[in-house]
């Protein structure tokens, strides 16, 4: 049985398959259809709903896709829709209000998606700016009306206090009401599928082992594609959603440690504070539905050549924990990849927390993107540099990219022709060209692989010319709209 709150409403679900979603769930089974499926892959936004969950003690909202959030994820959350904005006096709620007064419908098929991102932010950040704004609305697509009036729609909302609507007015009744739901494990059974919601890492470890091939599931932006484009049904699904201490987040003098169920938002403030450029990054990866549910140690599981997080976390020399029962490891996690899908986490063994050294003050860290547009897109190639000089001379090298293999991959032949030399023009061309000798990427739709060869050779220039002219930086070099 799961148990959650629709809008005020106390929901209990022992009939449900673990492979449906959110938005199935609204549409078939309790007759909201004010949320739209489009893409039904988390690209367009318009199946947005927020979810408010309790982080220590405090009614925390998120905007998330419901098109890839499985029914299991609502265990102990509330669940708001379009449809639960209206007053209680049956007016419009500000945010529906706004988006009539700035003429930002037309078709009004995505509309529900943004006023569910536009409400997400006003309880967030009442006092949002325009950077706020596109970034709250960058997982939103439309098609009809252009986004000027939308985003006119989003800054008149932006006030000092914030907005006093039902959810402000019932916010202690709502905290008191997600408290007295279980958090014990929960469970759904639907004839040959199940799945299960453990507490602790405790938990989660006894479970794979009596469940070794069951899939394990964080934020399911990835996993819920199987489902929803590919039509394929998982049998056994585990979901980490409950399992706190995965979720944790720490400064040691020497270390930044992330639990790997730690939605990618949470890790943006302590990621950017310690290497600005990781943090940027983040900025770009995917959409703010996605980043909220994502988790960084997802992204690295997946093995997928074009994650974003993996080649900067190998140009860091970061390590990842792995769990077995009662057994943990830590390995490089440029060790985990071993080929294309294929990585050295054992049957039963999950990734319990990622472990980034803090920064070191003798070498520079930097990071660079390539995709189609500027928001919600993979990238086509993504490189990472971490330089050490001493004198001019390169003592420290770690070069990164994904997209160029069938993994993410170090450059170790352009590192050699890097190391213990002089850190100039004819060293960095000599080591661009070696770059052929440690890749040999595919064309895709995404890019050729001339194309990828090409870009990756001139990130590693680019690196060198802006470590040159300090005084001449490209600011934005990571969400650079040039």
């Amino acid at each position: 049985m799961i148990k959650f709150l629709l809008n005020q409403k106390v929901r209990e679900e022992t009939q449900l398959s673990p492979n449906m979603t959110v938005l199935n769930y609204l549409r078939t089974q309790v007759n909201k259809t004010g949320t739209k499926e489009g893409c039904g892959s988390g690209d367009c936004g318009a199946c947005t709903v927020v979810l408010g969950e309790l982080v220590n003690g405090q009614l925390q909202y998120r905007s998330v896709n419901s098109c890839l959030t499985f029914v299991s994820a609502l265990h102990g959350k509330q669940l708001i829709t379009v449809e639960d904005l209206q007053n209680t006096d049956k007016s419009l709620h500000p945010v529906q209000q706004a988006l009539v007064e700035f003429h930002g419908s037309q078709c009004g098929y995505c509309t529900p998606g943004f006023i569910m991102s536009m409400f997400a932010l006003s309880k967030n950040r009442p006092q949002a700016n325009k950077e706020d704004i596109l970034e709250s609305l960058a997982g939103n697509l439309c098609r009809c009306t252009g986004y000027r009036p939308i985003i006119d729609a989003a800054m008149s909302l932006s006030t000092d206090k914030p907005i006093l609507d039902q959810f402000a007015e019932l916010e202690l009744r709502t905290i008191e009401k997600l408290k007295s739901i279980s958090n014990e494990p929960a469970t759904l059974n639907y004839e040959n599928l199940s799945s299960f919601s453990p507490t602790t890492t405790d938990e989660l470890a006894e479970l794979l082992l009596t469940y070794p091939d069951a899939r394990l599931l964080a934020g399911g932006t990835d996993l819920a594609l199987e489902v929803t484009q590919f039509h394929r049904e998982i049998e056994q699904l585990i979901s980490v959603n409950l399992v706190a201490d995965m979720k944790v987040l720490e400064e040691t003098d020497s270390d930044i440690i992330i639990g790997a169920n730690l939605p990618i938002s949470d890790c943006y403030e302590i990621i950017s504070k310690h290497y600005p450029d990781f943090g940027e990054l983040l900025h770009r990866f995917a959409s703010l539905q996605v980043r909220n549910q994502g988790t960084l140690g997802g992204n690295i599981a997946n093995a997928s050549p074009i994650g974003d997080a993996p080649p900067l976390l190998i140009a860091l020399n970061a390590n990842i924990t792995l769990r077995r029962g009662k057994k943990s490891r830590t390995i490089p996690i440029e060790d985990y990849f071993i080929s294309y899908k294929v990585t050295a986490q054992q049957p039963s063994e999950f990734i319990e927390k990622i472990i980034i050294p803090m920064p070191d003050n003798h070498k520079e860290f930097r990071a660079y993107k390539l995709s189609k547009r500027l928001d919600d897109d993979i990238s086509a190639v993504c490189g990472a540099f971490n330089l050490e000089l001493d004198n001019d001379v390169v003592s420290s090298i770690r070069i990164a990219f994904g997209g160029m293999a069938a993994t993410p991959k170090r450059a170790a032949a352009c590192e050699q022709a890097l190391l213990g030399k002089k850190w100039n023009v004819t060293t960095v061309k000599m080591a661009m060209a070696t770059l052929e000798n440690d890749f040999e990427p595919l064309s895709d739709f995404r890019a050729s692989k001339e194309y990828r060869s090409q870009t990756a050779a001139n990130m590693l220039y680019r690196f060198f010319i802006e470590q040159q002219n300090v005084n001449n930086q490209i600011e934005t070099r990571v969400t650079s709209y040039v």
